[in-house]
């Protein structure tokens, strides 16, 4: 039977989005105002890929569902996930106005609100991760929360960040550009779905597989991402088109053009399910999730 990925991807959305408002703090909670900042953000329309790849990780490891075992690090990708758009969106960064859609958490609830929030995000992940251990044992649960806070940090995504900001209307090498988008993008994609296989109980060479799995579609999913950015719809993508371009930022479509870079992004795929032969259908939703990265409208 062929794999329904937009049933899949429903159905985890719902698990995913109804755990993160029972996790998440409440508004009734001092202080309310950061509360409702936090799940406005976090609780905003959107496609909840880094979590689902923490669920499909542990899934394609155990062979079958363990969402509930898993779920709170699933949450905690999503968290880290959203910290990091609200600061992207602040004006001494990005400035954006819209996100997922919507008024971006600034425009809404300012500045240093939308600081905080993030700030709080950040921790709060990390929170949700360590009550992991009330359903997985330590010798998994601390590998794991090692490398997310890898993938979190200076390692990872913050450093990512810093060299796209310091690349803006810079010639930048393809090191640099790959650089970018392996740390920026790649690196929480890649460790959602290897924290998850841990949880799991993974071996050593499941993990091998899973890392190249996370690096080749990470790296795919930020060069549909750019290519989007000059030819996708805002409706569709939530955000502004055309603003990497105005902000003249490293991206694949500057260096090499759009058709080089759909090549590069379905070679990038090709590579990342050629990854996953070891593993039987249970992977299936991974070898899914690759390939709707460049099936959208590229």
């Amino acid at each position: 039977m062929e794999f329904e990925l937009n049933a899949y991807l429903t159905s985890k959305r719902e698990r995913i989005e109804a755990a993160l408002g029972a996790f998440l703090p409440p508004v009734t909670a001092r202080p309310g105002t950061l509360h409702d900042s936090i799940r406005y953000s976090v609780l905003a329309p959107g496609k909840r890929l880094r979590p689902i790849l923490v669920l499909a990780g542990a899934q394609a490891v155990s062979g079958s569902d363990c969402d509930d075992m898993v779920m709170r690090t699933a949450c905690a990708l999503e968290c880290i996930h959203a910290f990091s758009l609200i600061h992207d969106d602040l004006p001494c960064m990005d400035n954006d106005d819209y996100r997922r859609g919507r008024l971006t958490n600034h425009k809404v609830y300012g500045d240093a609100m939308a600081l905080l929030a993030g700030d709080a995000l950040m921790v709060f992940a990390f929170q949700l991760i360590a009550e992991n251990i009330e359903t997985v044992p330590a010798d998994r649960l601390l590998p794991a929360l090692r490398l997310v806070s890898i993938a979190s940090g200076t390692w990872g995504m913050v450093g990512g960040q810093v060299v796209d900001m310091e690349s803006q209307g810079q010639d930048v090498t393809t090191e640099t550009l790959q650089y970018i988008h392996a740390h920026k993008t790649g690196a929480l994609l890649t460790v959602s779905v290897v924290a998850g296989a841990i949880l799991a109980g993974a071996t050593e060479e499941q993990l091998v597989a899973l890392r190249a799995y996370g690096a080749h579609s990470g790296l795919a999913f930020q060069i549909a991402d750019d290519i989007l950015d000059v030819t996708g719809d805002q409706d569709k993508i939530g955000k502004p088109v055309g603003s990497d371009e105005e902000r003249d930022k490293a991206t694949f479509p500057k260096l090499f053009g759009l058709e080089e870079s759909r090549r590069r992004a379905h070679s990038e795929v090709d590579l990342a399910l050629k990854s996953l032969e070891l593993f039987d259908e249970s992977a299936e939703p991974l070898r899914a999730i690759a390939r709707y990265i460049v099936e959208r409208d590229l």
